[in-house]
């Protein structure tokens, strides 16, 4: 059995950090939220898979309470990516693997400039879940990890998907790295953003307003174009196959419900964005390929301010902003 660290043990990180522990690693949690609910009751999962319940589990309020793991899994937010290198640190040994189980491009680059390429991957969650009171999570549905080796290491990947398996976590390994990326950002693009620029609303207004949908569609596929074209320019025969992967996700999301993504519970809750991880850098990618993305764009922008706004540094007009008398505040001509 393998030693494990999860480091970000929110409502992903949690999941599977849970699976792992059921299956009999030995799995040490940092928690900062849930610490002391954790302690007292364990940690609780409510699962289509079925409903389990950790009455005692491994849990710590600092990286270095952990110690040095056989893995360590990273599911922080990607707005907390800068802080990751001080708080996996401490769970590194000679032969540890790291799991960057995050969203967004560009991840994977700074895990392998702090700890070496050749111990790092990327994982994508292909999961509706959400946290619940503490010390609990609530696994909606799905639940597949793309798994990719900084180095595209065959050997590496196969053991990094036994160990996954090994908690009854389905696992695809994909043809590369930046293609698993790609996969996921293309569900994540269209579907984190329009819920945000949308005003804060679920996939199913997304899928039920003809001009939403229309607009998902077609931010996917540029997404696909863009990561087609970031593929040739890294000399990889793999393709995301437009039709496809545009039907299949539409089809996965009409199955959730009126799903609320990771990035609009952020903004609801009034917190940081994945703005740059999501939608910044996969748009400045296509810049330099000369790919042409305009409905991403529009999002990223949109996005960015939204995210701008909540961190105070831009502000929104209110009614008292408006000249007295007039709800509209246009200078107007009576007939």
């Amino acid at each position: 059995m393998a030693t494990i660290a999860v480091i970000g043990a929110g409502a992903v990180g949690g999941y599977y950090g849970a699976r792992l522990a059921q299956a009999g690693h030995d799995v040490r949690f940092l928690f900062r939220r849930d610490l002391a609910a954790v302690r007292e009751r364990g940690l609780r999962v409510y699962s289509p898979l079925g409903d389990f319940h950790l009455e005692e589990v491994a849990v710590a309020a600092s990286p270095e309470e952990l110690g040095p793991a056989d893995w360590v899994i990273c599911s922080l937010k990607a707005t907390a990516l800068e802080s990751a290198r001080e708080l996996v640190a401490p769970c590194v040994g000679p032969n540890t693997r790291i799991v960057a189980l995050m969203n967004g491009l560009g991840i994977e680059p700074r895990f392998a400039e702090w700890f070496g390429a050749w111990r790092v991957f990327g994982g994508m969650a292909f999961v509706c879940i959400n946290r619940g009171e503490s010390g609990v999570i609530h696994h909606l549905e799905y639940g597949r990890v793309s798994i990719g080796h900084a180095l595209d290491d065959p050997a590496e990947n196969a053991t990094l998907e036994a160990l996954l398996t090994s908690g009854n976590i389905e696992t695809v390994v994909a043809p590369n790295l930046r293609y698993a990326r790609w996969e996921k950002l293309c569900w994540n693009i269209p579907f984190n953003g329009l819920s945000v620029a949308g005003g804060g609303i679920g996939t199913q207004t997304i899928l039920g307003d003809p001009e939403l949908r229309e607009t998902a569609e077609r931010a996917m596929r540029e997404v696909v174009r863009m990561g087609n074209a970031d593929l040739v320019s890294l000399k990889s025969p793999a393709r995301l196959p437009e039709e496809e992967v545009v039907g299949r996700m539409f089809s996965l999301t009409e199955t959730m419900g009126d799903y609320r993504t990771s990035m609009v519970i952020d903004y609801v809750l009034g917190n940081p964005l994945e703005v740059e991880a999501i939608l910044g850098n996969p748009v400045r990618r296509a810049r330099e390929l000369d790919v042409a993305v305009p409905t991403v764009e529009a999002l990223y922008a949109l996005v960015a301010h939204a995210d701008a706004v909540n961190r105070g540094e831009r502000s929104l007009l209110r009614p008292e902003d408006l000249p007295s008398g007039d709800s509209s505040g246009v200078p107007r001509l009576d007939p």
